[in-house]
């Protein structure tokens, strides 16, 4: 949970103040850790909850701060989009029903948030990128109005010096340009916390590098974005490519982005990773400092390290160093970032437990981690987890293996050694990598969410039936069951008598277009093997200029002077908006008597209604 009392660095007064505060915090982390301060003999975990807030049409609410007045409890706190929120579970010992304690606290506060979210006719879900954002829930007018998530924006913004590039290819592909961080507000997580020793931190962290490959292979739940099928956990390229402050030049670009994997083993100590991040990462928010961390510390006094705090929370690894501090005592933990949201809180305690397991149960042999694999493959495994899931393989102990091999013959076992040596509840350590072994021989989130998807393309338009996947996914999670166990749905036939469908919802988005300079008889040629009726014209800017009709290329077909279309396109175009109603759309078509509507947002060509949707919308 991040500070949200902050400031840009503007001035250079501003980050001299920042900057002596953050070299005297990184003084006193290495004080506490050369005089042995850390608390020592405990192991706790901890979990951030993030998830989407909906209506009744199953699309994003903006109301997460109104349902978080109502709610008035510290737990719940706000995040990047207005339709998400975040809760924060107290920390427990690792041991005996840990778990079982964690899921029923959650449960708690999901239960909570429901019950006010439905006096003001929303619901809750927890998914790692909600099926039905689309770039109508990405303008600025979604993002929460706090001054920590405008500075982020606008710092990014200024360290980019251009507009966000969104490039992602799986079966499908997504190329947007976007003016603000909002993308990221489109991932959710479930981010688990283990707090680990300080003498044994490196040990551990790289362990955690190690294990996240197959760790996520088996977590995956977010293979779309903008109703497009991408990776299997997309969460992975998107949140990087969201916040991504690297300008893009001709030159070759050297360094590390703020959402990384990491490029090496860590070295040393906890305090050198911490150092490693300021030197590689411009500082950019600032707050209001009160105390000396340095002088705290001589003082008795166990600080907070509050600029470094701000400088983390900037940083955005996948396995992320943490500073806390515990009934007075400091204390390091590994943030887990890199788990999805849902789909069930099943599946969530299930996926925490297997890491928790994994980290716990490191065999002795994998203590010199950086000795026995190298780096890349251990990188290259997190990749190709991201992209294909189960579907991959891993290079492990140097050779490739089916991930679902190494997880239900390999780590299922060592997970299970390391909890039942914390003296976790054998009950929860049964059921829940039970939970795990399953969905290897079932299905993940991931597989399951393509497969629905494409079974409900079937009957509805892409936008129906992005919502009706959200419907099942929901319909599924309140009743809490693991997603090996969810079978194939059935269509909401409800969604067919809706009496206010809107122009987005049936609209073509693959339009074929030409340029205005395109040769005419080329453009025939084109409709004619494309069997088009109707070709919207465009220019280099991607604005609408003309339409060009079958009438139109009858009467030109047999000239023999070569002319670009611009010369016999029609520009009296009549146009639609993606959010006017179909019924408009079908009067409008009626009463003018035209084949198609081009569809027109910000002057931009989005898309084109033909006589077919209107069909289909009659249907």
């Amino acid at each position: 949970m991040g500070e949200h009392v902050v400031k840009k660095l503007l001035s250079a007064d501003d980050r001299m103040i920042y900057t002596h505060q953050l070299l005297n915090d990184i003084a006193a982390l290495e004080k506490m850790y050369q005089e042995d301060l850390f608390e020592k003999g405990v192991m706790r975990i901890g979990a951030e909850q993030e998830l989407c807030l909906i209506n009744k049409q199953w699309y994003p609410s903006a109301k997460a701060i109104e349902l978080l007045r109502a709610l008035n409890d510290e737990h719940y706190t706000t995040e990047l989009a207005l339709y998400n929120l975040e809760v924060n579970l107290d920390p427990l010992e690792l041991t005996g029903d840990c778990f079982s304690v964690m899921k029923k606290r959650l449960h708690y506060f999901l239960e909570k948030i429901s019950r006010v979210a439905d006096k003001m006719d929303l619901k809750i879900i927890l998914t790692g990128i909600l099926p039905t954002i689309d770039t109508r829930f990405l303008t600025q007018d979604y993002m929460t109005p706090e001054l920590r998530y405008m500075a982020i924006n606008e710092s990014f913004r200024a360290l980019r010096r251009d507009d966000f590039k969104m490039h992602i290819k799986g079966v499908d592909e997504v190329d947007i340009m976007h003016k603000t961080t909002l993308f990221e507000g489109c991932n959710t997580s479930f981010q688990s916390h283990l707090q680990v020793e300080a003498s044994d931190f490196v040990n551990r962290y790289n362990w955690a590098q190690a294990i996240a490959g197959p760790v996520m292979a088996i977590c995956v739940n977010s293979p779309l974005l903008l109703g497009k099928e991408l990776w299997d956990e997309t969460r992975i390229a998107l949140f990087a490519q969201s916040v991504d402050t690297r300008a893009t030049s001709f030159k070759l670009n050297e360094r590390e982005a703020r959402v990384s994997f990491g490029e090496g083993w860590v070295k040393g100590n906890a305090v050198d990773l911490f150092k490693q991040d300021v030197v590689r990462y411009r500082s950019i928010l600032s707050t209001d400092f009160k105390s000396n961390s340095l002088q705290e510390l001589e003082r008795g006094k166990i600080p907070k390290l509050k600029a470094l705090g701000l400088h983390n929370g900037t940083i955005y690894r996948w396995n992320r160093a943490c500073y806390g501090v515990t009934n007075g005592k400091p204390h390091l933990r590994i943030e887990n970032r890199y788990i999805p949201s849902g789909p069930s809180v099943t599946d969530e305690i299930a996926n925490m437990l297997f890491w928790v397991g994994l980290m716990v149960g490191q065999p002795k042999r994998y203590e010199a981690i950086d000795e026995l694999m190298d780096f890349k493959d251990v990188k290259n495994n997190f990749i190709c987890a991201a992209r294909y899931g189960m579907g991959s393989q891993m290079y492990w102990e140097g050779r490739f293996i089916p991930t679902d091999e190494l997880i239900s013959q390999v780590l299922i076992p060592m997970a299970g050694k390391g909890l039942e040596m914390m003296k976790v509840d054998k009950k929860d350590i049964d059921f829940y990598l039970n939970v795990i072994d399953r969905r290897t021989q079932t299905h993940t989130g991931a597989r399951w969410i393509r497969n629905t998807y494409r079974r409900l393309l079937v009957d509805y338009k892409r936008v129906d039936a992005t919502r009706d996947l959200v419907r099942s996914l929901y319909e599924n999670q309140v009743r809490d069951i693991p997603v090996c166990d969810w079978k194939e749905v059935v269509s909401d036939r409800t969604l067919y008598l809706e009496e206010d469908k809107r122009v987005y919802q049936y609209m073509n988005r693959n339009v074929v277009t030409v340029h205005v300079k395109d040769n005419a008889k080329l453009v025939g040629k084109l409709m004619l093997w494309r069997n088009i009726h109707h070709m919207p014209v465009i220019d280099d800017t991607g604005e609408l200029k003309g339409l060009i009709t079958w009438t139109d290329i009858d009467a030109i077909k047999h000239e023999e002077v070569e002319v670009p279309i611009e010369k016999h396109m029609k520009t009296a175009i009549i146009t639609i908006g993606p959010s006017d109603l179909m019924h408009e759309a079908k009067q409008l078509m009626g009463d003018r008597e035209i084949g198609c509507l081009p569809v027109v947002e910000d002057d931009t060509l989005v898309g084109i209604i033909t006589r077919n949707d209107i069909k289909d919308f009659n249907n």
